[in-house]
């Protein structure tokens, strides 16, 4: 085996990706089995088959577990039936919901909705998939935060404060588990072109403002979260914890 295979082979690991289905998840799990790992899809449901088929061109081993993540208390049940039958090396908390309005507006039922399954899923499945991780003293997490995690956006409260949140909890979960060999990082994605962003770009004037401000010029493509995470996932990234790696065309240095 090279040197770059050492550093990024992900051969004989097996990843969960929540959200896989499309956008971010659906790059990011596609890009793990380029590297070599087979992919367990959790999800609330719809059509895997075509991310199925993705993964399994490269080779490996696809499989798809379904909870909604808006019902937290399910997670930790369903966490287990998938350790039953899988050994999860890598842990990918992508899955993420998003409620637009002014805060004076936003409905008790938008924000918890948004932080159950932002932050309180989060929460529920690393900590469950986690415990084996810390018992082999190996294991990779990884979770989809955002510009929003540093800035505080307009419309969106309860999504900047899960957010906010899961760069905390990334960061207090690194301490405790450096010991056990277990990195805890996450990713911050720029304003790329996912369901979550169709408002945005729908709208001319605003989709104007974020291009103009981004230094790269141009929205970013779930395709550009595939490297950042085969580096948090691999041996690559085996000193690396409690970070959170801007993925944003620049926009933070702007």
């Amino acid at each position: 085996m090279s040197y770059l295979d050492k550093l990024f082979s992900l051969e004989g690991r097996t990843a969960l990706v929540t959200g896989a289905r499309t956008g971010i998840g659906r790059a990011i799990a596609v890009a793990l089995a380029g590297a070599g790992a087979d992919v367990v899809l959790l999800g609330h449901g719809g059509d895997f088959k075509p991310v199925c088929e993705e993964i399994e061109a490269h080779g490996r081993n696809a499989a798809v577990a379904t909870v909604d993540l808006g019902q937290p208390q399910e997670v930790a049940a369903k966490a287990q039936e998938i350790l039953a039958e899988h050994q999860i090396d890598i842990l990918v908390n992508n899955a993420g919901i998003i409620r637009r309005s002014d805060a004076v507006e936003h409905s008790y039922e938008d924000w918890r909705a948004v932080l159950s399954v932002n932050l309180d899923s989060v929460f529920e499945l690393t900590k469950t998939v986690g415990a084996p991780m810390l018992q082999r003293q190996s294991g990779k997490v990884i979770t989809i935060a955002s510009l929003l995690s540093f800035q505080g956006g307009i419309r969106v409260a309860a999504y900047t404060a899960s957010k906010h949140a899961v760069a905390g909890l990334t960061k207090t979960l690194a301490n405790e588990w450096a010991a056990n060999n277990v990195q805890v990082n996450a990713i911050a994605p720029g304003y790329v072109a996912t369901d979550n962003t169709e408002a945005l770009r729908a709208d001319p004037r605003r989709s104007a403002e974020i291009v103009g401000r981004v230094p790269m010029g141009r929205w970013g493509s779930p395709d550009d979260l595939g490297g950042a995470a085969v580096f948090l996932a691999g041996s690559a990234s085996d000193y690396v914890t409690g970070h959170v790696l801007a993925v944003d065309g620049g926009w933070l240095a702007r």
